[in-house]
């Protein structure tokens, strides 16, 4: 073990050694008094002050972490445990309210001193379990809202979050410091949100589970919206066992297509009595199942970019090993690839085959991201500032620009400043059949002319879509996200840089069960992930992300 590792060791628990150690192995010291939820939380809080100054994941502590952990240990002393997360510290991302005395701000300045009227539904879940909330996650300021090109993990309020294996490259975003947080042991398990990759990619940059569920199988009441027809909650674990106790936790009961009025999935076929946790597998459960790899512009990307040759290969390893147990793996392809997939890699204006379109994602998200906040802002308890648009926002940052970057080159996690921003109020008063006619394309592009029918093999159903996050450009997530269906990351190895990689598993919607009976099988072959190595500890830079227009110079 070098110096460094030695410094960075995570604190024993009453001498117990709790890195990686899993929900049911934390309840289970719990149970036996070998330490209370206050001690828990105090390592916890221990090894935020040694790792956070450099990785900057955690944005705050809950200054009320210690009584809350105190009353729940005195419930447990009265026999009254209400789950399994009794006692089990966690975050949430900034963007999630917490009616507390902890900020609710996207990480954006602007927004401190906002005061939520109520928790946001999973919060209240999880409280309600027993769960110690520890703080809030550091961000992709308004989860990468902002600009084209910048910083990735950066916000006004939590500084640069770096990545844990390697501290000089992102961790992904935006969901950045909720899974490198978990990463890196300062908490349990966290919760992140998605609208387009923000759960997956940071899982698999931070070797990592993230489960992004079905849109409408989690709440997003209490969220700081981007897309309320895309937006999703969902949760990180460092095992598939881990982030599926979580989901079981935050799941509705009832749910019919939920959280957007528009959002067209059919209703759920699954039994929600049974809990995903009893869908946990290893690698046996391969046998005669049957998986599609995506070709056209998703692995066949993936096997032209010499960059990612390291990950390609060991990700075609896993493949045969799967066969090897028993599983049964085709090619298949996604109908509507080359007109919804960009092939250059992750680019969400790509739609109707060509960049900047009418038809795209990003048409979507501009147009609802505007009109979504405006409601959110109107909605607070208090609002010092005085925020109550996107255009209130965007005058901050102009005001405010040393800091927040609001002109273009006045900041370097912003060289285009907030470019985004301003491309939503040039949409904000579109005709709705713009904005409709931009989210039934996508739509069915991506389920029925695209998931859906790569999940069709010689007449039967596929047991899932295999797919890699990082080596094609991350366009198979993106695929997912329009559709709103559900996905899961497994960790795999990390590359030649030390930064982790993994796959994914695309199911169409309300099949999470399937994405934790395989994932699990998956993890069972692939073994346990590796630990945070804390490269570059001494890192400065900002790891930027996008397209770099010619027009910026800062760097």
């Amino acid at each position: 073990m070098s110096t460094l590792q030695v410094c960075l060791r995570m604190p024993k628990c009453r001498g117990i050694e709790i890195e990686e150690c899993s929900i049911s192995q934390l309840q289970d010291y719990l149970s036996k008094a070998a330490f209370t939820s206050r001690e828990l939380v105090q390592c916890y809080l221990e090894r935020i002050k040694l790792v956070n100054p450099r990785v900057k994941a955690v944005i705050e502590t809950n200054p009320d972490v210690l009584d809350i952990a105190d009353k729940l240990d005195e419930e447990r002393k009265n026999n009254h445990v209400r789950s399994c997360l009794h006692g089990i510290p966690f975050i949430v991302k900034d963007n999630i309210a917490t009616k507390d005395k902890m900020q609710t701000t996207a990480g954006c300045a602007a927004l401190i001193g906002t005061e939520v009227p109520s928790d946001a539904r999973i919060v209240t879940l999880l409280r309600e379990a027993g769960a110690v909330l520890l703080g809030k996650a550091n961000l992709s300021e308004f989860a990468s809202m902002r600009a084209s090109y910048y910083a990735e993990g950066y916000s006004s309020r939590g500084g640069q979050n770096r990545n844990p294996y390697n501290l000089a490259r992102h961790p992904g975003g935006s969901s950045s410091g909720s899974a490198s947080s978990v990463a890196s042991n300062m908490c349990a398990f966290s919760i992140g949100t998605e609208t387009d990759g923000s759960i997956m990619f940071p899982a698999d940059r931070n070797s990592v589970v993230g489960i992004k569920p079905t849109v409408g199988l989690t709440s997003t009441a209490g969220l700081i919206p981007e897309s309320p027809s895309m937006d999703t909650v969902g949760s990180f674990g460092r095992s598939v066992e881990d982030a599926t106790i979580i989901l079981d936790v935050i799941r509705e009961r009832q749910t019919t297509s939920g959280t957007h009025k528009d959002s067209s999935i059919s209703s759920p076929t699954y039994d929600f009595s049974e809990p995903y946790t009893s869908w946990l597998s290893k690698k046996d459960a391969l046998k005669g199942a049957r998986f599609g790899l995506p070709w056209k512009r998703v692995w066949e990307s993936a096997s032209k970019r010499a960059e990612k040759e390291l990950e390609y290969n060991s990700l075609m390893d896993l493949v045969k090993k799967m066969e090897q147990v028993g599983a049964q793996i085709v090619k298949v392809d996604f109908p509507s690839a080359e007109e919804i997939l960009a092939p250059g890699g992750w680019d969400w204006s790509f739609g109707d085959g060509k960049t900047n379109s009418i038809l795209s994602e990003f048409a979507v998200v501009r147009t609802e991201f505007y009109h979504s906040l405006r409601s959110y802002l109107k909605g607070l308890a208090k609002n010092e500032n005085e925020i109550y648009s996107l255009e209130d926002v965007v005058a901050y940052n102009l005001q405010h620009t040393t800091r927040e970057g609001g002109v273009p080159e006045t900041h370097p996690a912003w060289p285009t400043g907030q470019d985004n921003f301003d491309k939503c109020l040039e949409s904000k008063d579109w005709p709705e059949d713009v904005h409709l006619k931009a989210l039934e394309y996508i739509r069915r592009k991506s389920r029925e002319e695209g998931i859906d029918a790569a999940l069709i093999f010689e007449g039967n159903n596929l047991d899932g879509l295999l797919v890699p996050l990082q080596a094609d450009g991350g366009v198979a997530c993106s695929l997912a996200a329009k559709a709103g269906y559900p996905m899961i990351t497994v960790p795999v190895g990390t590359n030649s840089e030390g930064v982790p990689f993994g796959m994914g598993i695309i199911q169409t919607s309300w099949k999470e069960h399937l994405l934790v009976k395989y994932g699990s099988a998956i993890e069972d072959i692939v073994g346990s992930r590796s630990l945070p190595q804390f490269l570059n500890l001494e890192a400065d830079n900002y790891p930027y992300i996008g397209s770099r227009p010619e027009t910026v110079s800062m760097l």
